[in-house]
């Protein structure tokens, strides 16, 4: 199959787990049933968004996603196909360091049962980083592209690529400049490692950046070698505040190869806490997170269409 993706993507992201039970509940470890059930129903929530997104248009259905987990969103899948949206789950162990496959060998197996559109990973890659750990991680990296193309399916990965201690020590602990200065090359960098070990990604998802020319030159990167050329970009939001995501957004909207965001937390977290603490409903809270997520769309299409 070729490589890439063809049309916009805006994906509703909720496939955070560890990091969703301990921040958003306050579960450590495996939760229970009944915790599984209480988070499972909050998955639910940000979904129920999405369907009011869908229903209030302002956006080409064929366009519209959601990326959420087995463990707590299982249900959501057929559903959200039913809606005829697209759909993404991961294949990654939340909150390793160290890319690991969630259900080991039987990844493929998993995969196939539910049968979304697109098969994620989130990795953690400092191309200065751990040599070991890289090796290993792109080990089983090219492993799972193998498979997911073997199998016709498309592999979305995000990319995330934290700072060593030596890079934000030469930035003077700022993490802002460690952004700005530093990291769109190590983002370029980090996809031609992957590209160089044969691992062959269809969307690169990916942190934003402030500047254009940046957004082109990750762009350029993804599309490099033969093969490649339909290779795209999808930013993701971080959990960054609405002001600096819009900013993201409006430097990679004009790029050629970028074709929408996979967004999470930016979109849910607040109405979703404002539904758990009882300060507003469960209705008022799904019809902020669709507001919330047309609004990125429309930022996004807005930016796109006054340079094009």
């Amino acid at each position: 199959m070729a490589l890439g993706y063809d049309g916009k993507l805006y994906i509703l992201a909720f496939d955070h787990r560890g990091s969703f039970q301990k921040k958003m509940f306050g579960i450590e470890g495996d939760p229970t049933d009944e915790q599984t059930r209480t988070i499972s129903d909050a998955k639910h929530l940000i979904y129920e968004g999405m369907v009011k997104a869908v229903e209030k248009g302002g956006a080409d259905a064929s366009t519209l996603g959601v990326l959420v987990d087995e463990q707590f969103g299982a249900k959501i899948i057929p559903q959200a196909k039913e809606h005829g949206l697209k759909t993404a789950m991961p294949a990654e162990k939340s909150g390793q360091d160290e890319f690991d496959f969630q259900y080991g060998d039987d990844f493929g197996a998993h995969i196939e049962a539910f049968d979304a559109d697109f098969c994620k990973v989130l990795v953690r890659y400092n191309p200065d980083g751990d040599p070991a750990m890289n090796q290993r991680q792109n080990e089983r990296l090219k492993r799972l592209a193998d498979w997911l193309h073997d199998h016709g399916r498309i592999f979305l990965f995000e990319l995330l690529v934290p700072a060593t201690d030596d890079q934000l020590a030469s930035v003077g602990g700022d993490a802002d400049r460690y952004d700005a200065e530093l990291r769109p090359e190590l983002m370029r960098r980090a996809i031609a490692d992957a590209q160089d070990f044969g691992i062959e990604v269809d969307i690169w998802k990916i942190e934003g950046v402030d500047e254009r020319s940046d957004a082109e030159m990750l762009s350029r990167q993804a599309r490099t070698g033969a093969g490649r050329e339909g290779v795209v970009c999808v930013l993701l939001g971080r959990g960054a505040s609405d002001e600096k995501v819009d900013q993201w957004l409006r430097a990679a909207a004009p790029v050629e190869g970028f074709i929408g965001f996979a967004i999470g937390r930016s979109i849910w977290w607040d109405a979703l806490k404002g539904f758990l603490d009882e300060s507003i409903d469960r209705d008022t809270a799904a019809q902020r997170i669709a507001d919330n997520y047309l609004r990125f769309i429309r930022v996004y299409e807005e930016q796109e269409s006054a340079v094009a």
